[in-house]
């Protein structure tokens, strides 16, 4: 299944996103991308992991792991969080409608300060910013996913937090095999 991914080894990622090294500090290798990806969470610094996956993922499926990770920290989100959550849900499910446009690309006016206005960033960004406004933003989609989940993880109990993160970046993993799948079901 590996073989399928959009970017079949660290390596290759790295190649084709070179602002993902400028988000971490592990170095690419010919590893396939998912045995990286858990190597990473194994490793010294386990939230490259999320970095990397959100790279990994396609756009919007990265900004849906993003908000489902987040879902998951509901309580410990406030409320305009969960309003944003909401915003990018919708977004999702339904991209193209106009009335989850508008309201995603008002919610990215406001500076990402919470988990989830970095997550409604990546998606207005997705949904409408142009390759120059993000290169010129410094914060391309992948950026502000790994960038929402980890301000959300960061609220999580020291206790707890490498737990979640394991899960975060398992849910991950298992998007971007789902990825591969549909992506293999589409080409028969």
């Amino acid at each position: 299944m590996a073989n399928g991914l959009r970017f079949r080894t660290a390596r290759d990622l790295f190649s084709a996103c070179p602002a993902v090294a400028q988000d971490m500090k592990a170095a690419p290798t010919d590893q396939p991308s998912i045995e990286f990806c858990r190597a990473l969470l194994a490793g010294r610094v386990p939230e490259e992991a999320i970095t990397f996956c959100a790279y990994l993922l396609p756009e919007r499926a990265a900004i849906w792991w993003a908000h489902e990770c987040l879902g998951n920290l509901a309580e410990l989100l406030g409320d305009r969080d969960l309003e944003l959550l909401a915003l990018v849900g919708d977004w999702v499910g339904e991209p193209g409608n106009p009335d989850h446009r508008a309201a995603v690309a008002q919610a990215v006016e406001v500076p990402p300060v919470t988990p989830a206005s970095w997550i409604a960033l990546a998606a207005g960004w997705r949904d409408g910013g142009s390759a120059a406004d993000q290169a010129a933003a410094g914060f391309p989609t992948a950026h502000a996913v790994s960038a929402g989940i980890l301000a959300g993880l960061a609220r999580v109990s020291l206790a707890d937090r490498f737990a979640v993160l394991s899960a975060f970046v398992e849910m991950g993993v298992q998007m971007a095999q789902m990825e591969t799948q549909q992506q293999s079901a589409d080409a028969f």
